[in-house]
């Protein structure tokens, strides 16, 4: 089979790599661009929520490209992410796109479905070689969110524009091309070199901004315009929960524990969220209080047009910036949203935070810049 997969940040590294173990040939679709965006508005629903739109963008140049079989995960709760591989599905058979679709639902959905469909993925391939490839997919995973939460840390020192986002690349493809544990291992320790090694202005001044919102918002830079690099190159430290590899854990692994995990959530998120409103709407919430505590200078909430559970947290959100005196932004994005209108709003937060630090001093709560050297293993 030829196998492809929606775009997400980095996804395709871990992806290409899980695909490629398994036996078949693995096509990643061209980075998300205004054509992949221009394909997907043309096909789906003008209601649905942007990720479903790129997504469809996403199919369609792997197909070019002779991919003949996608991996699409998919979802229980009361966001429409639940539905977006069936409502594709039928968009692609609409438009004579013939290809197989393998929908990985959640363990809370049943374990039987899911290893069903995991069992035609893994045809004629040994158990051994399924625990390695798996280990290699979760290495790959691992790193690529450490290589990013380190350049996070480090890109508001840089003093020259642009040297973190150049060494970051270079960390993944370095992670791309290793082949086995110990490499993948060797990659993001010379990776993290590279990032601290950039040329840093360690005296200047930062603020600390939290990223809350969608996950696919959050972690695909096309979508969000590269708010964190756009926000790291005006002097912000950006601290987020949402990562991949955390998704993965709790969404395909852990959810058979789901409660647990939403207890955690609950215990922040109180007293401003009682109950689950599906997607990241709970995490939105109880993120930002984490953050607020954790001493932020100030919140950007990011979403896509419609998305339901943000829609919920975004009415939320304003109970929380007053309580914690914390300023929130929030950015809506959608196929009419413009780099430039995202940019003067980033800038004006910034300096809006900026003029608050100079009038009012640090805030009791607020920490100390993140030294270069932060990151959390994922």
């Amino acid at each position: 089979m030829k196998v492809t997969f929606p775009h997400m940040g980095t996804a395709y590294i871990p992806f290409r790599a899980l695909v490629t173990g398994l036996g078949h040939e693995a096509v990643v679709a061209p980075p998300c661009t205004q054509k992949t965006l221009n394909l997907g508005t043309r096909y789906a629903p003008e209601s649905a929520c942007l990720p479903l739109k790129i997504n469809i963008g996403n199919y369609l140049e792997a197909a070019e490209l002779g991919a003949d079989t996608i991996i699409m995960a998919g979802g229980i709760g009361p966001c429409r992410f639940g539905f977006y591989a069936y409502v594709q599905q039928e968009i692609l058979r609409d438009i004579g796109c013939e290809m197989e679709m393998i929908i990985l639902e959640p363990p809370a959905s049943g374990w039987r479905l899911l290893l069903e469909r995991l069992q035609f993925l893994t045809q004629g391939v040994s158990v051994a070689q399924i625990g390695r490839t798996l280990r290699l997919f979760w290495e790959k995973l691992v790193a690529c969110d450490r290589l990013e939460q380190l350049s996070l840390a480090v890109r508001p020192y840089e003093i020259s524009a642009g040297s973190t986002t150049e060494a970051l690349e270079q960390a993944y493809r370095e992670v791309d091309r290793a082949n086995s544990v110990d490499l993948v291992r060797r990659a993001l320790r010379s990776g993290m070199a590279w990032i601290l090694s950039v040329a840093q202005d360690r005296q200047r001044p930062v603020l600390t901004i939290g990223v809350v919102g969608e996950i696919y918002t959050i972690l695909e830079p096309f979508v969000n315009f590269r708010l964190e690099e756009q926000l790291g190159e005006m002097g912000v430290v950006v601290r987020r929960k949402i990562w991949f590899s955390h998704w993965i854990l709790h969404h395909l692994v852990l959810s058979a524990f789901r409660k647990q995990r939403e207890a955690e959530l609950f215990r922040w998120a109180r007293p401003y969220l009682h109950h689950f409103v599906g997607g990241h709407g709970l995490e939105s919430v109880a993120h930002t209080v984490q953050l607020a505590q954790e001493g932020v200078d100030g919140i950007v909430h990011i979403l896509p047009f419609t998305c339901m559970p943000e829609i919920v947290a975004q009415s939320i959100l304003p109970s929380v910036g007053k309580d914690y005196q914390l300023p929130i932004l929030t950015v809506v994005v959608d196929e009419h949203t413009g780099i430039a209108g995202i940019r003067t709003r980033l800038e004006a937060f910034v300096d809006l935070l900026a003029s608050r630090r100079m009038k009012t001093g640090v805030h009791p709560l607020r920490e100390r810049p993140v030294p270069a050297a932060y990151y959390t293993r994922p």
